[in-house]
């Protein structure tokens, strides 16, 4: 049940309205944007809401159940505040959305339709279709500890306790070679060990991708020249030159924990748990489930 102000439900009442739809996203790293249908901009709540942005709206989708209300948002790749670049480098995934109803007229009549967060984007040469779910979306996440052989924290965070910026576990490099999309020879990483920074992340320092954080796949060392690989290609080619700042990386298994980090005290799951070549092993009288302790 939405609440109207007697302003908002006298306009609609009318028998002319002048009704526009406002959206306003802000990202993960703090940027908030706002964009409208209007063919004028609409300012409300500290937000300029841009028009002719090249966002179209389909219906509002709510049900009675708990399930997932979804609207769809799309716009052509024209504005130069919705970027193909920005959307492949998941600078909007997960980017919480306002959609607001509002009298272009008068923007204090105004209403609240849906609070969500963008989901899916698919993405076409000229266009991109953004989906906003609704925020029941949360409650099919996982909320709480896993019961798992392999540790849940993320590598440097407070439950993890790994200090990061241990020169250790940091290092700075600068690209030598380019070989495809996503994988390059780098220098200054000769004096770690390979597969040190396997799983781990990597800043980019300089260059077109200045400022990014992707995942490391995989890390090679030959002659003391490092291999990177990266988990997915950057939104723009890496290039000769460009530095980048790389951090150790994690399997989660305690393990690495130990000989890698001298941390297992802070490991954050359960090794010893069976496995599941436990759960298929069959009964036998020299070994598997002979009814003992495992």
């Amino acid at each position: 049940m939405k609440s109207l102000s007697p302003e908002l439900k006298a306009h609609l009442d009318s028998r002319t309205t002048t009704l526009a739809w406002c959206w306003r996203l802000t990202r993960a790293d703090g940027v908030t944007f706002g964009f409208t249908d209007h063919d004028r901009g609409i300012a409300f709540e500290d937000t300029a809401f841009e028009p002719e942005s090249g966002l179209t709206a389909s219906e509002i989708r709510t049900g009675s159940d708990l399930s997932v209300d979804a609207q769809d948002a799309e716009g052509a790749l024209t504005s130069d505040r919705i970027s193909e670049t920005d959307i492949l480098a998941g600078l909007w995934d997960a980017a919480q959305v306002e959609v607001w109803r509002v009298n272009w007229a008068d923007p204090g009549q105004r209403v609240l339709m849906r609070r969500g967060a963008i989901g899916e984007i698919r993405r076409g040469r000229t266009a991109f279709v953004a989906e906003v779910r609704s925020l029941a979306h949360i409650l099919g996440q996982t909320v709480g500890r896993m019961f798992q052989g392999s540790c849940d924290a993320d590598l440097g965070d407070a439950r993890c306790r790994v200090d990061l910026d241990d020169p250790a576990f940091t290092g700075s490099g600068t690209v030598l070679e380019p070989l495809r999309d996503r994988v390059f020879r780098a220098a200054g990483l000769g004096g770690f060990a390979p597969g040190w920074f396997a799983f781990g992340t990597l800043h980019w320092d300089s260059g077109e991708t200045a400022g990014r954080r992707v995942e490391v796949l995989s890390h090679e060392v030959v002659d003391g020249i490092a291999t990177l690989t990266l988990l997915e290609a950057p939104a723009r080619p890496i290039a000769t030159g460009d530095t980048f700042t790389a951090r150790a990386g994690c399997d989660k298994r305690i393990e690495t924990c130990g000989a890698k980090f001298a941390n297992s005290v802070n490991f954050r799951g359960f090794p010893h748990i069976p496995g599941q070549d436990t759960i298929l092993r069959y009964a036998t009288r020299d070994g598997g489930h002979e009814g003992g302790v495992l």
